[in-house]
């Protein structure tokens, strides 16, 4: 799953070499959450116009997620 969000997000950003996720434990309602990091000037990119960009890439993660029987949540840091 990491490497699904950390590939999406590599193809929209300016410096690639600056993504990074952190990955926190399962809750207790079993969800776990991506913490996105990206440098501060792809971050318009990667949230894109009225939060479209980052809506479709929650999106993708959360499908992704449901064919692996987990529960995800991703944050943009």
């Amino acid at each position: 799953m990491e490497d699904l969000l950390i590939t999406i997000v590599k193809g929209l950003v300016e410096q690639p070499d600056k993504v990074t996720v952190d990955i926190d434990e399962p809750n207790e309602d079993g969800v776990t959450v991506y913490h996105l990091h990206v440098a501060e000037e792809d971050m318009g990119r990667v949230i894109g116009k009225q939060g479209r960009i980052a809506k479709a890439i929650r999106t993708v993660m959360r499908a992704a997620a449901i064919r692996k029987d987990l529960k995800i949540m991703v944050e943009i840091d």
